[in-house]
């Protein structure tokens, strides 16, 4: 299927430097917070709530949406109006929606078609609701994300915002019926291609990542800010940590890790956390429970903060950067 290029012309034309871009000197530094804080308090209102006429309903068939207020956190964090935002695995475009109503630029690669589509849908009803930035989706493999947008676009994104994929099938929407509970939504395709990131093991998606944040690093900024979410997920009652891989692809990628804090899945209510598990979630952890292992439930998602090194900074080696942000 072709690509969809969409606005490309006025996303691939750099504007003026004056008032469009703030100087260095007065950027968001990597690391800085509102009030300092390192965790998001992201869920206060459940994702639906958070998606309602914000997003078109085809919007929830998608797998793993992410928090649009986890987007809107790190745009607001780490941007100024009329920066350019960039996630190379866009899904239905969540990240893209939450700046182009923040008055930043979005653009977007997306593998699926189906959900490319709706991320096209979300930019356009975003603009009917009054978001004033431009955006932008392209299908097509982030892997080789250089050879998909514009060589104008080389050095001008502020922000990478995105979320490796959890592997082929994940939760999705449950309801039950006479026969118990089915469910939907809860694979990326119908597995006929393969040659999306989820289908490979941890090593193969690590590799892959690794090279979409390669491609990512040419297209920031000096200076410029990559946000990843990721989650750790047990597969055979065994922990796959997914987040050590993604600090491992940043670095190998050329990139600094310069924080790490938690972006909650939990509202946080009189000094409480109220957890918002998923059915398949509360009935994993209850199977375990019965069973002797102590599990919890999880309440938030790791957020990786990595800036691409101005020239003359030194990047840190693979373990050194590990160590910076886990300690």
């Amino acid at each position: 299927m072709a690509d969809h290029r969409h606005d490309q012309h006025s996303l691939a034309t750099p504007p003026p430097a004056e008032g469009r871009h703030r100087a260095d000197s007065a950027r968001h530094q990597a690391g800085d917070h509102p009030a300092g804080l390192s965790v998001w308090a992201t869920a206060q209102s459940t994702g639906p709530v958070q998606r309602k006429r914000r997003y078109v309903g085809e919007s929830v068939k998608h797998p793993a949406r992410m928090l649009p207020a986890i987007a809107m956190h790190a745009v607001n964090a780490y941007t100024q109006p009329g920066d350019l935002v960039l996630d190379p695995m866009c899904g239905i475009g969540t990240t893209l929606v939450e700046a182009i109503h923040a008055g930043r630029d979005a653009i977007g690669v997306e593998y699926e078609s189906r959900w490319s589509d709706i991320a096209d849908a979300n930019i356009k009803h975003a603009h009917t609701h009054g978001a004033s930035g431009r955006g932008a989706v392209i299908r097509g493999d982030a892997t080789g994300i250089l050879s998909l947008l514009p060589a104008a676009l080389t050095g001008q994104a502020s922000l990478v915002v995105t979320s490796p994929p959890y592997g082929p099938t994940v939760h999705g929407l449950v309801r039950p019926g006479e026969h118990g509970v089915s469910k939907s939504a809860n694979t990326y395709n119908d597995g006929t291609d393969k040659g999306n990131l989820a289908y490979r093991d941890l090593t193969g998606l690590a590799d892959g990542f690794t090279q979409i944040l390669t491609g990512c690093r040419t297209l920031l900024k000096p200076g410029g800010v990559v946000v990843v979410t990721a989650r750790p997920w047990r597969k055979n009652g065994e922990l796959v940590d997914l987040p050590s891989a993604v600090i491992g692809a940043g670095t190998r990628a050329g990139l600094i890790p310069v924080d790490r804090c938690v972006a909650l899945l939990a509202a946080v209510r009189n000094d409480q956390l109220v957890a918002r598990p998923s059915f398949f979630q509360l009935q994993a952890v209850r199977k375990a429970r019965a069973g002797g292992t102590p599990m919890h439930l999880i309440a938030h998602e790791d957020v990786l903060v990595f800036a691409k090194p101005h020239s003359g900074d030194r990047p840190r080696d693979s373990d050194e950067s590990v160590t910076a942000v886990t300690t």
